[in-house]
C-alpha cells in the first residue's frame, strides 16, 4: 500500500488488526512501526522474523523515502530530519496516535531523528542494534576481533569512501560477520536494494550524526537492544544511547551471544522481550 506524505508516496504494509473482539466488545491493539535498516534496503528485512509480533500489536514496516518502494524523490531530502519527519506525518496520515516505534540499525538513526524532533509523539521507543554516533574506531575494532585484519582492512576500505568495488567487497567479507547464525540466503533476492541512497548517507551526513546533545529529549519509554557480539553497532553505542537518555526511562537489554539483530540467534527470547515491553 501507499501513502503521500511530505510530497512523497511512502510504501508500507501491515500486519495483525488493530481492533480486535474481547466478548461483548472490541478492544483496540498497540500499533507498532518498524523502521527498516541501511539506507538502501527495505522493510522485507523484518519478514518473517517480526511476524510475532503482530499477535499483541498491529505492525507496520515502512520503505523510508528513497528506499524499497518507497518513491526516491530529491537526494536533497534524503536526511534524517526529513525521514524523522516523514514518521510524523505518515502517523498523521493514517490516524495513528501514540506509536510504539522500532528502529533497527539505520532504522535507529531515524527513530532517534524522529523522537527528537517531535518528543510528545511516541508512545514508546524500541532503539534495536543502532548507534547514536558513527565511529569508524569501535567498529573496526569489532570487526577485527571477530574476522580478524583482513575483515577490518576491507571494513576501513569501505568506510574510507563507499565505492561499488569496496561496498561488494564488504558485503562479501563482513556482512557474514553481522551475526553467528548464517543469514537467510533468500533475503538478498527479496529485498530491494537502492545503493545511491547509502552512498549519499554515509558519505554525507552519517559522517556527521551525533545524536547524543539531543537524547534527553526523548520523553516516552525506550527499549535500547544490543547484542554484545555485534560488529556493526558494537556495544558501547547502545550505552552511549541509554546514558544519554531519562533513567527513569530507559531499559537496556544485552544479549551476550548475539550479533546485529539479535532476533538473528536468539528468535523467541527477541520476540518475547519485545512483546513484554510493547504490552507493558
Amino acid at each position: 500500500m501507499f501513502v503521500t506524505v511530505n510530497g512523497v508516496r511512502l510504501f508500507f504494509d501491515v500486519a495483525g488488526e488493530k481492533l480486535v473482539i474481547d466478548g461483548p466488545a472490541m478492544r483496540e491493539r498497540p500499533t507498532v512501526l518498524l523502521l527498516h535498516g541501511g539506507p538502501g534496503f527495505d522493510h522485507t528485512m523484518f519478514k518473517p522474523a517480526f511476524a510475532p509480533l503482530a499477535e499483541v500489536a498491529q505492525v507496520i514496516t515502512i520503505d523510508h523515502r528513497g528506499n524499497g518502494r518507497s518513491e526516491h524523490d530529491d537526494p536533497a531530502l534524503w536526511n534524517l530530519a526529513q525521514w524523522g519527519d516523514d514518521i510524523r506525518a505518515f502517523c498523521d496520515a493514517l490516524g495513528i496516535e501514540k506509536p510504539i516505534v522500532l528502529g533497527y540499525s539505520f532504522g535507529g538513526f531515524v527513530a532517534q531523528a524522529y523522537a527528537t524532533r517531535h518528543p510528545g509523539h511516541p508512545g514508546k521507543l524500541i532503539l534495536y542494534s543502532t548507534a547514536p554516533v558513527l565511529e569508524d574506531a569501535p567498529v573496526l575494532d569489532a570487526f577485527e576481533a571477530i574476522g580478524g585484519p583482513a575483515a577490518r582492512a576491507v571494513a576501513a576500505a569501505y568506510f574510507a569512501g563507499r565505492t561499488p568495488e569496496t561496498t561488494a567487497a564488504f558485503r562479501a567479507t563482513c556482512f557474514p560477520l553481522y551475526n553467528r547464525k548464517p543469514a537467510d540466503p533468500d533475503a538478498k533476492t527479496r529485498g530491494i536494494v537502492h545503493d545511491p541512497v547509502s552512498v549519499h548517507f554515509f558519505e554525507g551526513e552519517g559522517k556527521r550524526l551525533d545524536f547524543r546533545p539531543l537524547l534527553h529529549r526523548i520523553a516516552c519509554p525506550t527499549l535500547v537492544v544490543a547484542g554484545a557480539q555485534d560488529p556493526r553497532c558494537p556495544l558501547p553505542f547502545a550505552r552511549m544511547i541509554a546514558e544519554a537518555i531519562d533513567p527513569a526511562l530507559v531499559r537496556l537489554e544485552v544479549f551476550d551471544n548475539c550479533g546485529h539483530g539479535p532476533h538473528v540467534e536468539e528468535p523467541e527470547r527477541t520476540m518475547a522481550l519485545l512483546k513484554e515491553f510493547i504490552l507493558a
